[in-house]
């Protein structure tokens, strides 16, 4: 089994002892028996003093783009802080507290568009400017630690879904992207460099299925409940700056997606591109809420078949491109958000992607089916690389 920063830490607590300490965190930080981390550090004698909770909240009930308003958790009856959306604004929230140090453990699902990423990055730069260590507890990558894919972040296109230049799929941990923020980035964020701390893993492999790793699975968001639904958020989440449905208000989100313009020439024309890893089968479904919420959709479910040869990046963009092709007249990007702040102006599509790059070809696609592959290759495939070594993480 695999042993993650927090279990590590629970047995080893030394480096918390005597410190004021604040632990950014949710209901994905639990130990190998199930243990709510908070409980587990507590117990073992650290000194936490406040929580600060992410999107979703610190227990998970509230939906994508929203956070609970409780401020205090009731088991301890600790203060908690809802830091989603603050960015910057984060120093004001955490300075009163007068830490010594602050804690982030959460699953990280190894997607460039999850905004725990980006939580961690605003706290670790917070932290930075106020003199404040920061600690993180890793924890695998569900998609592995071997093969990356997608562009690289444009930081035009910066904000909450992407702060700085990572691959879309970048097949890093918390801890490792943590480790590159501080030597890239915070000195341009915060100034200087993080006091940074990681608590690595023992027993992950890069090559680790997440059912290799012997660890509990807990959904990191109510919308993804399973490891396959994480796998297929990493292609069907582009959707998410479409009017396409990407599941949302099903059983089976980013598994499930279409729209109700659909009809029976887009699964076939999915299964013709042969895409590696992935097949496809018709569905209908009826949203619960979000995009086309009480309609009648049709579309397709995603299966994974072979997690090597998947390629989610490149299986996003072909979903997105055949929509397109077949659906001229119904299929759209979300508009532009004009007078939002920083972090949701622009095309939603645009901050999911990084760039323009597939929103201007999604605008530019025609009703062509054949000779696809030259404009995909350019797009998504040649951004597929191995990059890190099969051996185990240290």
């Amino acid at each position: 089994m695999v042993v993650t920063g927090l279990d590590r830490i629970v047995a080893d607590p030394s480096t918390l002892l005597g410190k004021r300490v604040g632990m950014l965190t949710n209901y994905t930080s639990v130990t190998s028996h199930l243990t709510r981390g908070v409980d587990a550090l507590q117990a073992a004698g650290a000194g936490l003093v406040v929580l600060f909770g992410p999107e979703h909240g610190l227990t998970g009930t509230a939906q994508a783009g929203e956070s609970e308003d409780s401020v205090v958790d009731k088991p301890t009856g600790l203060p908690l802080v809802d830091t989603y959306g603050l960015g910057r604004h984060l120093d004001d929230v955490i300075a009163p507290h007068r830490l010594d140090a602050l804690v982030y453990d959460m699953q990280d699902i190894g997607v460039r568009y999850w905004t725990y990423t980006w939580s961690m990055y605003d706290a670790m730069a917070a932290c930075a400017r106020l003199g404040i260590e920061f600690i993180v507890l890793d924890r695998p990558n569900p998609l592995g630690g071997i093969r990356v894919e997608g562009p690289e972040l444009d930081r035009q296109y910066s904000s909450f879904v992407g702060r700085t230049s990572t691959r879309q799929r970048h097949g890093l941990t918390a801890g490792e992207l943590a480790s590159l923020f501080n030597r890239a980035d915070m000195p341009r964020e915060a100034g200087q460099a993080a006091q940074l701390t990681v608590v690595t893993m023992l027993g992950w492999a890069r090559s680790d299925s997440w059912s290799q790793t012997g660890l509990p699975w807990v959904m990191p968001s109510p919308n993804l409940p399973t490891p396959d639904s994480v796998w297929a958020f990493a292609a069907t989440g582009l959707l998410e700056g479409t009017n396409a449905s990407e599941g949302r208000g099903t059983t089976r989100p980013f598994e499930l997606f279409g729209a109700p313009y659909v009809d029976d020439r887009f699964v076939p024309a999915l299964s013709s591109l042969d895409l590696p890893g992935v097949a496809f089968r018709e569905t209908f479904f009826r949203p619960t809420f979000h995009k086309h919420a009480g309609q009648a959709a049709r579309g397709a479910q995603i299966y994974l078949t072979d997690p090597e040869a998947y390629r989610p990046v490149r299986t996003g963009v072909a979903i997105a491109q055949t929509l397109a092709e077949l659906y001229p007249d119904d299929f759209a990007v979300l508009p532009s958000r004009q007078e939002a702040d920083d972090d949701h102006a622009g095309f939603p599509l645009d901050r999911l992607w990084g760039s323009a790059g597939l929103r201007q070809f999604l605008e530019h696609t025609t009703t062509r089916l054949d000779g696809r592959d030259d404009l995909t290759t350019d797009l998504a495939y040649s951004h597929d690389a191995l990059l890190y070594p099969d051996q185990p993480a240290c």
